[in-house]
C-alpha cells in the first residue's frame, strides 16, 4: 500500500478546507446531492455559528443528544457591581455532574460572604480579585487572584470575592452538581434577614439596635469601594491560615507541550485541596487538535474561553454527532465516549475540561494503539504495519 505524503495530505486538506469554505458561505443543508435549500423560516446567525448541526459530516449518525450550551443564551442575573449567568441542567439537561456560573464584578463589587452544598471550583478569566474564606477549624484563607490562577472552596466553607482595581474581575465557577444554582447559596444577608434580632443579639452578646439597619434580603452581588492592599487587609488568625493552599497558579505550572499545543492539569496531584473537581487547560494551535481519546473516570464539562472548534463525539451504538464551539460556549461528553476537538478557526483555541473527580485520566487511542500486538491490530483494521509501526508510544494530547 502507497500512503501519501505530507505534501498530498496538505493539498488535500486546503481543498477540503475550500470546499467546506464554499459550503459555509452557502449555508445551506446541501451536500451534494443530499439535502436542499432551506426555503421556509430560519436563523442565519446560529445556522452559520453551527455549521456542523446544519450539515453534519456524513460520519454523524443516530440520536446523540445535544451536548452543547452557550453562556450568550443564559439568563443574566444584573445587580448594581455586576452580573451572574449559569449552565445547569436546566439549560443543558445532559450535564447531570457539573454546573458553571459566570460572573463578573466591577471595581470593588462583591459577590458577598456565602456558602454553599457544593464545592466551588474557579477559573480567572480577567481582571483581578480578593478572595476570603474561613474553614471549618477556624483558619482563615485571603489572597489576591489573576487572570488564569484558580481556587477552590469545599462544601460548605464560607468564603467572598470582590472585584480589585482596574475593571474589577470576570471569572467562570464550576460546581460539581448539575443541578446546583446560585439561587441556592447560603448567603449573609439572607441569613440575617431571617433571624430574629433578638437571637442575634444574644449571639453575638450586643444590643438589639446594632442590627437596625441590616439588609432586608439578601444583596448577592453589591458595589463597594475596592478593598486597602492585601497586606493590610489581612486579619491575624490565632490559629493560623488553612493547612491547603485554596489558590493555584495555573499558569505558572510547566504544560505537557505536543506537536499542536499544550495542556495544564490541575488536580489533586498538585492541587491538593481540590477533592471533588480536577481540570485541564487546552491551547490547540491553528491546523491542530485535541487528540481522539476518552476519559474513563468522569463525564467531562468544558468551557472555551477563545477561539473556534468543533467536537466529534462517538456514543458507541453506531451512534455519533459533532458540534460547533466558540468562546463563551459549553461542551459536555460523558464518560468513556471519545471525542477529538478541532480548531476550526485562525488564532489559538484554548478551553477548559473540568470533571467531577480528584483526577484527571484520558485514554489516548493513538497510544492504546501503539502498545498493543501488531498482529492483533491488523486483524482488526486491515491497516498496515508501517503505519502501526510509526505511532508513538507515549501520549500526544494536542496534534
Amino acid at each position: 500500500m502507497n500512503f501519501p505524503s505530507r505534501r498530498t495530505l496538505l493539498a488535500a486538506a486546503a481543498a477540503l478546507g475550500t470546499n467546506a469554505a464554499m459550503a459555509s458561505e452557502s449555508n445551506e443543508p446541501v451536500i451534494g446531492n443530499k439535502g436542499a435549500p432551506i426555503i421556509g423560516p430560519r436563523n442565519h446567525d446560529r445556522e452559520r455559528q453551527n455549521p456542523d448541526i446544519l450539515r453534519p459530516p456524513s460520519t454523524d449518525h443516530g440520536t446523540l443528544p445535544n451536548l452543547r450550551f452557550s453562556f450568550a443564551d443564559a439568563h443574566v442575573k444584573m445587580r448594581d457591581g455586576g452580573w451572574s449567568r449559569e449552565v445547569t441542567q436546566r439549560e443543558l439537561p445532559i450535564s447531570t455532574t457539573m454546573a458553571g456560573v459566570n460572573m463578573r464584578l466591577k471595581s470593588g463589587a462583591v459577590r458577598e460572604l456565602h456558602w454553599h452544598k457544593q464545592a466551588e471550583w474557579a477559573f480567572m478569566l480577567a481582571g483581578n480579585a480578593r478572595i476570603t474564606a474561613v474553614d471549618n477549624d477556624g483558619h482563615n484563607f485571603i489572597a489576591d487572584v489573576r487572570e488564569g490562577d484558580l481556587w477552590y472552596f469545599p462544601s460548605g466553607i464560607p468564603h467572598s470575592i470582590q472585584g480589585l482595581a482596574n475593571d474589577g474581575c470576570e471569572f467562570l465557577l464550576a460546581f460539581p452538581d448539575g443541578q446546583f444554582s446560585e439561587d441556592s447559596t447560603f448567603a449573609i444577608t439572607d441569613l440575617f434577614a431571617h433571624t430574629d434580632r433578638e437571637v442575634l443579639a444574644r449571639n453575638f452578646g450586643v444590643d438589639a439596635k446594632a442590627f437596625d439597619h441590616i439588609p432586608k434580603q439578601e444583596l448577592f452581588i453589591f458595589q463597594a469601594e475596592p478593598p486597602p492592599p492585601l497586606n493590610t487587609d489581612s486579619i491575624k488568625d490565632p490559629l493560623g491560615a488553612v493547612p491547603q493552599n485554596m489558590m493555584f497558579k495555573l499558569m505558572e505550572q510547566q504544560p505537557t507541550t505536543s506537536p499542536g499545543g499544550r495542556v495544564r492539569i490541575a488536580d489533586t496531584r498538585n492541587f491538593p485541596i481540590a477533592t471533588d473537581v480536577a481540570a485541564a487547560l487546552v491551547e490547540v494551535d491553528p491546523g491542530h487538535m485535541r487528540e481522539i481519546h476518552w476519559h474513563p473516570n468522569a463525564d467531562e464539562w468544558q468551557y472555551y474561553i477563545s477561539g473556534k472548534s468543533r467536537m466529534t463525539v462517538f456514543a458507541a451504538e453506531a451512534n455519533a454527532r459533532t458540534f460547533d464551539f466558540q468562546a463563551g460556549d459549553v461542551g459536555y461528553v460523558p464518560m468513556s465516549m471519545s471525542h477529538f476537538i478541532e480548531n476550526t478557526g485562525n488564532e489559538q483555541l484554548r478551553f477548559l475540561e473540568l470533571f467531577r473527580s480528584p483526577r484527571f485520566m484520558d485514554v489516548s487511542l493513538a497510544q492504546w494503539m501503539a502498545l498493543t500486538p501488531r498482529e492483533l491490530l491488523e486483524a482488526h483494521l486491515k491497516i498496515e504495519r508501517s503505519l502501526l509501526d510509526g505511532i508513538r508510544k507515549d501520549k500526544q494530547p494536542v496534534v
